[in-house]
């Protein structure tokens, strides 16, 4: 585990290693006990379609399954 200081401005700076493992852009999730860093990809829509390069159905497709098991149960 690292830790970090702010410095007189407010300012974090992350440890070189979390840098270089996560990267330089991060979205500040407030919790009720802290704060997590979660990292943003320097590409988002490179980083999703590999994300879901797997999946073989259109969006279309995945909309209607969800819908139908929805309706299934809610108790159609």
């Amino acid at each position: 585990m690292s830790e970090a200081t702010l410095d007189g401005r407010g300012r974090l700076t992350l440890p070189k290693e979390v840098r270089e493992r996560y990267g330089e852009h991060y979205h500040i999730v407030q919790l009720p006990d802290g704060v997590k860093l979660i990292p943003i990809a320097d590409d988002p829509l490179d980083a999703l379609r590999s994300e879901f390069a797997d999946v073989d159905k259109s969006a279309t497709e995945l909309r209607e399954e969800a819908r139908e098991e929805a309706l299934d149960q809610a108790g159609r």
